[in-house]
């Protein structure tokens, strides 16, 4: 399986394409001749992360059928300061929410998703120190 995308220059630093349909345009901030019309590339690399993880770790917590009320992913990138910019670390924050939820099933979910289901989780951990960590509050 394959798959494909077209990113068009619009003008200046933005960019443009269509994924699943859905457009999305990249720029680049003020001081390096953008006119940030969008986000910059790098962030989207994390939220990629967030959703993978998180669209895997909310499946199996349903099948678990735990009682999850909220539930956010806070992505934490750490990036070089030398050229080629990049992150070398990256340390993910699941915050839970929900009524008599069972550590062991949060903790075998995060790590199932990490190690088998997300893909975007196993291409970076090959160049990215990765690190995680689950918090989990009860709710009313």
């Amino acid at each position: 399986m394959k798959s494909s995308i077209k990113v068009s220059w619009l003008d200046d630093m933005a960019f443009e394409t269509q994924v699943n349909g859905h457009k999305i345009v990249l720029d680049a901030s003020d001081d390096v001749g953008g006119k940030d019309r969008g986000p910059r590339p790098k962030p989207l690399m994390l939220v990629s992360l967030a959703g993978c993880t998180g669209m895997d770790v909310i499946s199996l917590l349903r099948k678990m059928r735990l009682e999850v009320t909220a539930f956010d992913i806070e992505v934490q990138g750490d990036i070089t300061e030398e050229h080629p910019m990049h992150y070398n670390k990256i340390h993910v924050v699941y915050h839970i929410w929900g009524k008599n939820l069972d550590m062991a099933k949060i903790e075998k979910a995060v790590s199932l998703s990490e190690s088998r289901y997300c893909g975007v989780f196993h291409v970076y951990k090959k160049a990215i120190e990765m690190s995680f960590e689950i918090k989990t509050y009860e709710a009313e």
